[in-house]
């Protein structure tokens, strides 16, 4: 965990000398709402919007080592950015421009990984439960489900409803929501009972 927290200190600390606004997803947002678990990356959303990522891809780059070749024309193509901290720890950039991205920026906020260590910006618990239903897999349903035995009655399900449905349209899985009150009901039941 302690070069994870350097890897991601580390890429926050650029960031925010750029004066770009991120937060880090996935995994590593997990250990703080979820059940903590092995990951070996981490997960970074940064709002470049449309249009103007060139910008931040050339500067992640010119600052840290891609992960294979090839790596800004797959990131301006893919929006993700696969890069490699100082100390070796694999960094998976989202380069996020939707209005629901720039919201998850927004509503993220400060955590310390380690007792009197940095504080690192995560998305809220919420929106790591919108990311991590939208994947729909099976690693994910598991961290979406220990996110809600840990956070419980403190989560606000009517917005990760309104936020979830319309991606999943999008996608074309409205099954996920379903599926997602359904465990959300089934814990609260087994955690009230």
């Amino acid at each position: 965990m302690i070069e994870l927290v350097q890897a991601a200190r580390q890429l926050q600390d650029f960031c925010t000398a750029q004066q770009w606004q991120s937060c880090f997803i996935g995994g590593f947002a997990v250990q703080r709402w979820g059940e903590p678990r092995f990951t070996s990356d981490i997960d970074l959303s940064l709002l470049t919007g449309f249009g103007k990522e060139e910008a931040f891809v050339d500067g992640l780059l010119a600052r840290f080592r891609p992960r294979t070749e090839g790596q800004r024309e797959f990131a301006l193509r893919s929006r993700v950015l696969l890069l490699t901290a100082d100390n070796e720890v694999p960094m998976d950039i989202a380069l996020a421009a939707l209005p629901f991205e720039e919201g998850v920026i927004a509503r993220a906020s400060p955590f310390e990984y380690e007792r009197g260590g940095p504080a690192l910006t995560t998305c809220s618990a919420e929106d790591l439960i919108i990311y991590k239903a939208f994947a729909d897999r099976a690693l994910d349903w598991h961290d979406v489900e220990t996110i809600l035995v840990r956070q419980g009655d403190k989560l606000d399900f009517a917005y990760i409803y309104r936020e979830l449905a319309p991606l999943c349209a999008l996608k074309e899985a409205p099954e996920i929501v379903p599926r997602l009150q359904a465990l959300a009901e089934k814990i609260a039941a087994e955690t009230t009972g």
